[in-house]
C-alpha cells in the first residue's frame, strides 16, 4: 500500500495508479492528491503498452464526443440570436484588446463554466480566471476579476503569508514559505501540438489586460502558478518565442493531458 506502506495492495486507483490496502487508505490518498479516482480517458499510452483494451476505450470515448457534439449542436442555446450577439461582442471586445477570444461548442465543460463579461460603462472585462498551483495538486476559480488588476493582487489571498485565509495558506504552505521572487506564473500557448506544448511566463507586476495582449485565449485563462526552486516539466518560451537554450526537446508538460481531457471533456 502506498499510503500507510504497511498492509499489502488490493485496490488500484484508476485515475493515478496508486496501490492501497483499504477504503480508508483510498480516501486518504484521494485528499492528500486531490484525486477524484476517475479513469482519465484521455491520458498518453505508448505504442509499446497499447493494447486492444486501450483502442476500444478509445473507440467508445470518440463515440461518447460524438454524440455529445450531435446533441450540443441541437441545443437550442446554439441558434439564439442572443447567444451568438453576446459571443461576437465579446470576441470582437477582445479583439480590440489585441485578444484572441475562441469559444467552445455549448455542450463543452468551459463554454459552460465561463462567466466573463465586458462592462460597456467600463470599458472593462471582468473574467473568468482559474489558478492552478501544480506543487500542491490545487486548483480555484474566480469569477469577475477586473482586467486593470495586476497578478500580484489576484494571487495575494491565495500565497500571501499575512493577507491569505488561513485554509488556503495551510493547504499552499510550499507557496506561502517559499520568498515572492521565486514565483512564476504560466500561461499555456494554445494552437501547438500536443507534443509540443509550451508555456509564456507572465509579469506579476502588469495587469491582467498587459498579460493577456497578444495571447489566445480558449474561453477564459487558465494560469499555472509554480516555484523556481521546485523542479517543473513546464517548458517556457523566451521573451522572443525562441526555445530555451537547454532541454527544449526533452522535456514535456506533465499536465498537457489534463488540459486537453478539460477541452475536449464535452460531457
Amino acid at each position: 500500500c502506498e499510503t500507510c506502506s504497511k498492509e499489502e495492495a488490493k485496490y488500484r486507483c484508476p485515475r493515478c495508479m496508486k496501490y492501497s490496502c483499504s477504503l480508508l487508505c483510498v480516501k486518504k490518498h484521494k485528499l492528500a492528491l486531490s484525486c477524484n479516482g476517475v479513469r482519465d480517458k484521455t491520458a498518453f499510452v505508448s505504442v509499446h503498452e497499447f493494447t486492444d483494451l486501450n483502442l476500444l476505450s478509445d473507440y467508445r470515448f470518440l463515440e461518447d464526443v460524438g454524440r455529445t457534439a450531435d446533441a450540443a449542436a441541437r441545443h437550442c442555446l446554439v441558434h439564439s440570436p442572443a447567444t451568438k450577439r453576446l459571443l461576437y461582442f465579446l470576441r470582437n471586445k477582445a479583439r480590440g484588446c489585441n485578444i484572441e477570444l475562441k469559444t467552445l461548442p455549448v455542450g463543452f465543460t468551459k463554454r459552460r463554466e465561463n462567466s466573463t463579461t465586458f462592462n460597456s460603462v467600463e470599458n472593462k472585462f471582468y473574467w473568468h480566471l482559474k489558478l492552478v498551483f501544480p506543487h500542491c495538486h490545487a486548483e480555484y476559480t474566480l469569477k469577475g476579476v477586473p482586467d486593470d488588476k495586476t497578478l500580484t493582487d489576484i494571487l495575494k489571498p491565495y500565497i500571501d503569508p499575512v493577507e491569505s485565509d488561513p485554509v488556503v495558506c495551510q493547504r499552499l504552505k510550499i507557496y506561502t514559505a517559499s520568498p515572492q521572487s521565486d514565483v512564476r506564473i504560466l500561461m499555456k500557448i494554445e494552437n501547438r501540438n500536443r507534443n509540443s506544448i509550451r508555456y509564456n511566463e507572465l509579469d506579476a507586476s502588469r495587469s491582467l489586460l498587459d498579460n493577456l495582449k497578444g495571447k489566445v485565449i480558449i474561453e477564459y485563462p487558465t494560469l499555472f502558478v509554480v516555484l523556481k526552486t521546485l523542479k517543473n516539466d513546464m517548458v517556457v518560451l523566451g521573451q522572443d518565442g525562441s526555445e530555451p537554450a537547454e532541454n527544449s526537446d526533452s522535456e514535456s508538460s506533465s499536465l498537457s493531458s489534463v488540459e486537453e481531457g478539460e477541452i475536449r471533456d464535452s460531457s
